[in-house]
């Protein structure tokens, strides 16, 4: 086997140069979709934040535990179990302190 047939298995795990080259060309879209997520989080940071903000500025609570209640159904409803992990950690993220 030549340097040039080892490299596929080497950075995909792919025994073939076609895999390799369909495995490379799914990363590069799971990348893009990551830098999406990515964005996407940050935002909802940024948009709570603001709504946390006035919520205390009227003089509510920090945290609206109801709401979070239905975010974590709305997971747990569309992903399953690890759904509600995933909207834990976006609570989590967003919760920030102000």
């Amino acid at each position: 086997m030549t340097a040039a047939t080892t490299e596929p298995t080497e950075k995909t795990g792919a025994r073939t140069a076609e895999a390799a080259e369909l495995i490379g060309s799914a990363r590069e879209r799971i990348d893009a979709l990551d830098d999406r997520i990515i964005g996407l989080v940050q935002e909802r940071m940024a948009v709570s934040a603001v709504i946390q903000q006035e919520r205390i500025a009227s003089g509510g609570r920090r945290v609206n535990l109801s709401r979070e209640m239905e975010i974590l159904a709305t997971y747990r409803d569309a992903l399953g179990k690890p759904g509600t992990a995933l909207a834990m950690t976006l609570l989590e993220l967003c919760r920030g302190r102000i």
